[in-house]
């Protein structure tokens, strides 16, 4: 623990081995902070880069509410990432244990503890493909899969106690990418190798945020009066459409933008007959229905709210952003 703090101002986080959690909890150290991170014992992540730079690590699973209990005592503030990555891998009743169960033993545990207040990290896709352009957080809910529609049931339990006098607060982030992150990887490598195809025109929205600003954004919510009790879109600075997406990342990679589209009905027609093949045999389907989403759905977000209330602005220009990623990814030898 830093000189100077007390037990009484640790912060706990649930899902701190991941992309987004593990981005908080080194900013929360490096501003002195202490933190402790709810780990798995089981989890394939390593969380020995999080115990080097100081956070207290306590093993436990967020669907087991005892474990929750005891990772909140003593802190006074919690975030919750944890969450099942988006794949056909797990079962769907994971889904709801995770996003659903999970939620509801944080918001038990905060209240039994007494929290200051608890911040819940659901996602903007619980929007969906949006209808409203942009969309905010009053925009109507359109869950396409398990995960976002267990994501808005988790946000459905929040909600309620929010109603019992709970202090908490729900941000949803926009598609989050930066240094550390793996899931944009594919994209960058695709493009980089010269075989990324574009299916669609391309002129859909989408709208990346890059992972420093999001922590401002997260680090706000977990300390803003203002925020208590109500549910904040984070994004970044501006939408692009698809094709402006894989322009930057191809000047990032210093590779020429793939010029080359087709339709995207035989592509979705090929995910449906994969998944019907794979999930009665319990493998994943290398093409999913989701990934086909990636050229069909717009996600086109404000963040207005969370600048009025918050004072949340994003820093950090796609340009910069992708640019500092595509050197990460070098460096660490995924490109």
């Amino acid at each position: 623990m830093t000189e100077g703090t007390n037990v009484e101002d640790k912060i706990l986080i649930i899902g701190a081995t991941g992309f987004a959690g593990g981005a908080l909890a080194r900013e929360l150290r490096s501003r002195g902070e202490p933190v402790r991170a709810m780990v798995r014992p089981d989890s394939d992540s390593d969380p020995s880069p999080l115990k080097d730079i100081g956070v207290e690590l306590v093993e436990g699973d967020v669907t087991n509410r005892t474990d929750v209990e005891r990772a909140c005592e003593g802190v006074a503030k919690a975030y919750n990432f944890a969450s099942p990555f988006r794949s056909a891998k797990p079962s769907d009743q994971y889904f709801w244990d995770v996003n659903v169960g999970g939620v509801d033993n944080l918001v038990h545990a905060a209240q039994k503890h007494g929290l200051e207040r608890f911040v819940h990290c659901s996602t903007i896709g619980v929007h969906g493909d949006v209808q409203e352009i942009p969309c905010h957080e009053e925009s109507p809910l359109n869950p396409g899969d398990v995960y976002q529609e267990t994501k808005v049931e988790g946000e459905k339990v929040v909600q309620d106690a929010f109603d019992d006098g709970a202090r908490g607060v729900i941000m949803r982030p926009s598609s989050m990418y930066g240094p550390g992150d793996t899931r944009m990887l594919k994209l960058f490598r695709m493009v980089h190798n010269g075989v990324f195809v574009m299916f669609g025109s391309g002129e859909v929205w989408f709208h990346p945020a890059y992972i420093d600003d999001l922590v401002r954004g997260f680090i706000l919510c977990g300390k803003k009066e203002e925020a208590l009790e109500d549910v904040f879109i984070l994004a970044g600075p501006e939408p692009v459409y698809l094709s402006e997406l894989v322009e930057l990342v191809a000047e990032a990679v210093d590779a020429e933008p793939p010029r080359m589209k087709f339709p995207v009905k035989p592509l979705m027609m090929a995910a449906k007959a994969c998944e019907a093949v794979c999930n009665p045999l319990g493998i994943e389907p290398p093409l999913h229905e989701r990934r086909v989403g990636f050229f069909t759905k717009n996600r086109y977000f404000t963040y207005d709210k969370a600048r009025r209330q918050l004072g949340y602005k994003p820093q950090v220009p796609h340009e910069e952003g992708m640019t500092r990623t595509a050197r990460w990814y070098f460096e660490n030898g995924y490109l």
